[in-house]
């Protein structure tokens, strides 16, 4: 038998006492579901969203994509004719930090606003100021699931085409590389050209 040290590991590390499980996951699934069901058919015919506006992505890379936003900014509402706290009540999402910077943007979610107010259907609290017609409205209203009014994608994908023979003759390196010494030697073109023709004046003196 060979000299060596006898075995004694200690292995008492309790591992089983700080495991995490994860057994509840599909009740917490299940009670989810039935809890949006429960919401949905509480607020009926109410949509089960806020109306939310449509606004782009940050970044370069991904500001052609829009998507929804958070809410809509104070100057969208007003020019919708509608007051910040009359679209809480009325199923529409309020963001006060979010600020326009495009008149595109604002016209857009300003046209969003005025095409979901059109369908609107207020029925006032008080049943004696309910007119017959919007009682009839409101019984055959259908509640809608997401975003009452869905953000449409603008990315319009261009069909597939043969590269033309000017296509193929033009170099897009040796362009961009032409544009960008252009604009870093600009100020440096004018500079020379005022000072020869400033020599050329005192030279004529």
């Amino acid at each position: 038998m060979q000299n060596k040290q006898l075995p004694n590991v200690h292995l008492r590390k309790e591992w089983d006492l700080r495991v995490r499980t994860w057994f509840n996951q599909p009740g917490r699934k299940l009670r989810r579901r039935r809890a949006r069901v429960a919401k949905a058919a509480k607020i009926a015919p109410r949509p089960t969203e806020l109306l939310r506006p449509a606004v782009r992505c940050p970044t370069v890379k991904y500001n052609r994509k829009v998507r929804v936003g958070r809410g809509f900014t104070l100057e969208e509402l007003k020019a919708a004719g509608i007051s910040a706290k009359y679209a809480a009540t009325i199923g529409i999402a309020v963001d006060y930090r979010r600020r326009n910077r495009s008149e595109e943007a604002l016209a857009r979610n300003v046209e969003r606003l005025k095409a979901y107010h059109a369908k609107l259907i207020v029925l006032p609290l008080s049943a004696k100021k309910r007119s017959a017609a919007d009682v009839e409205a409101y019984k055959n209203a259908v509640q809608i699931s997401g975003q009452p009014i869905p953000v449409a994608a603008e990315i319009e994908t261009e069909a597939p085409r043969a590269i033309t023979a000017e296509e193929k003759k033009s170099n897009a390196y040796i362009t961009l590389r032409k544009t960008r010494g252009d604009f870093r030697s600009a100020g440096y073109i004018e500079k020379r050209k005022l000072t020869l023709k400033q020599a050329k004046e005192n030279a004529k003196k």
